[in-house]
């Protein structure tokens, strides 16, 4: 008898210690390789600015943690985004963000998420919209150009990578401000409406400033439509200060799945926020001409649901299918 109580008692101590060995090891996010999922094809400016963060955060999370960037493109990111959005909330599937395009898709068709459907972990990138002409059309100024959208009389073509996102959007806003009339032309992207743009096949161009590095021989940046000017191009006004309060751009940045465990959430958070004040990174970041924004939980979640407003009127107003 002695020896059965004394086996049941060296049992029981085995099985807590095994129980709380694997509650340890679970306990210990990351304990395999992160996911990080982009809804768009490989070398376009979301995945770039997805593999810099891969790149960087690894050290961030530990030793011995991994980052995997998974592209999955399709109808304008949509597969991207709901595969995050409906993945386990484990902190081992994170995904790219693009604001105001992710939400905007809610309004133009059917969607398996909405801004409720993430946690919204951090906005990276600023991206903001410019307005470009060719250097060749000679209008050197914002007043050239309305003036001469005023002189066209609604046949000024203004060239957008597609319709409803942040271009499209900011071509709305300047137009209204400005009180001229344009006739969008979207293409199948950017590189394509930036083609007819420096082609002189278009009249202007509304596109990211991103988008316009590398090009200046070819084209010219009139202003910027972001809060201030930017430290990349010091010398090119906002449409701020010029008098046409236009804010728009692309905010790209990292969320997760909603329902994201207290725990991992803070280990996620601690990471991502000395990511954003790493000199390497943030060199990096530079170095691909993309303005660093960097905006986490609650200021992102608002960030969010700003844009979502935007885009929610804008298809109240015009809808765009």
């Amino acid at each position: 008898m002695k020896t059965l109580k004394r086996t049941a008692v060296v049992s029981a101590v085995a099985l807590t210690t095994a129980l709380s060995a694997s509650w340890s090891i679970a306990s210990e996010y990351p304990d395999k390789t992160i996911d990080v999922i982009v809804g768009y094809s490989a070398g376009g400016g979301t995945d770039v600015m997805a593999r810099t963060i891969a790149s960087h955060l690894e050290p961030y999370l530990g030793e011995g943690a991994a980052v995997v960037v998974k592209n999955h493109p399709g109808a304008g990111g949509q597969i991207g985004f709901t595969k995050v959005a409906t993945a386990e909330a484990d902190g081992y599937t994170l995904g790219t963000m693009n604001l105001p395009a992710a939400l905007s898709l809610t309004y133009d068709r059917d969607a398996e998420y909405d801004a409720d459907s993430f946690t919204w972990l951090a906005n990276f990138v600023s991206d903001p919209n410019t307005l470009v002409v060719s250097q060749s059309s000679g209008i050197t100024t914002v007043e050239e150009l309305i003036q001469a959208a005023k002189e066209k009389q609604g046949a000024m073509t203004v060239g957008l990578a597609s319709l409803g996102g942040n271009d499209h959007f900011a071509a709305i806003q300047f137009a209204k401000a400005a009180n001229i009339k344009l006739t969008q032309v979207p293409f199948k992207g950017a590189a394509l409406a930036r083609t007819s743009i420096m082609g002189g096949h278009i009249n202007m161009g509304v596109m990211t400033f991103s988008q316009t590095v590398g090009f200046e021989d070819d084209m010219r940046v009139l202003a910027t439509l972001s809060d201030k000017r930017l430290a990349q191009a010091p010398d090119v006004p906002t449409a701020k200060e010029l008098g046409y309060d236009v804010v728009m751009g692309s905010y790209r940045g990292l969320v997760a799945p909603a329902g994201l465990p207290e725990e991992t959430l803070k280990t996620l958070k601690s990471a991502l926020d000395k990511l954003s004040t790493d000199p390497a990174f943030l060199a990096d970041m530079e170095k691909r001409g993309t303005p660093v924004h960097y905006e986490n939980g609650v200021a992102y979640k608002t960030l969010a649901k700003e844009q979502n407003d935007i885009a929610e009127k804008i298809w109240q107003d015009t809808p765009w299918k």
